[in-house]
């Protein structure tokens, strides 16, 4: 950790958005989606550089990277942010200009979104307060996530309201191991 001040790191059914929807029975199942990329970065705003598999640490993260370290930028509030997810379909959206928010459409890489896993065939927003499974490693799901300013800047791009409501998802890390593309995803509980 080189900042001053270590962040505020909650267990994902613990943050307001996990602990209310795991009471609520619900939500899109009997699906199976897939591991497409993993990123990592070693420190806030750093390059994410993708990787061929990744290390899974309960209650830390993904080996090497930002929030593993203690190294990424994070809000003054309790936060669960152990491994950032995000669905392909919302990328595949955003190239095709859905929805036309701005002048045309916009291409944006599994890199560029700053999440670690990028995934296909994952309701994503369904999987707060849930379980899953990614390979061998089993998530719980924390809260969405909300696009930021700062991406728009990093990037260059007008993306904060076309990833408004599909910017991912925040998980905590309950059992580890090695993830790689394309190992399934599927929902547990």
């Amino acid at each position: 950790m080189t900042g001053e001040t270590a962040p505020r790191m909650v267990e994902a059914f613990a943050h307001a958005a996990g602990s209310a929807a795991v009471r609520v029975p619900g939500g899109a199942a009997g699906w199976v989606g897939s591991l497409t990329h993993i990123h990592i970065a070693p420190a806030a705003s750093y390059e994410m550089e993708e990787v061929s598999e990744a290390v899974c640490v309960a209650g830390r993260g993904i080996e090497g990277d930002r929030y593993f370290l203690g190294t990424g930028t994070y809000s003054p509030k309790p936060d669960v942010r152990e491994v950032t997810l995000i669905e392909q379909e919302a990328l595949d959206a955003l190239n095709r200009n859905d929805p036309p928010l701005q002048e045309g459409p916009l291409r944006l890489l599994p890199g560029d979104h700053r999440r670690n896993l990028t995934v296909r065939g994952v309701p994503l927003n369904h999987l707060v307060g849930r379980r899953f499974r990614v390979g061998a490693v089993i998530l719980r799901g924390g809260r969405l996530n909300f696009p930021c300013r700062y991406l728009e800047e990093l990037l260059g791009m007008p993306v904060y309201l076309p990833l408004y409501n599909r910017s991912g998802l925040n998980c905590g890390i309950e059992s580890g191991g090695v993830i790689r593309p394309g190992d399934a995803i599927a929902l547990l509980d």
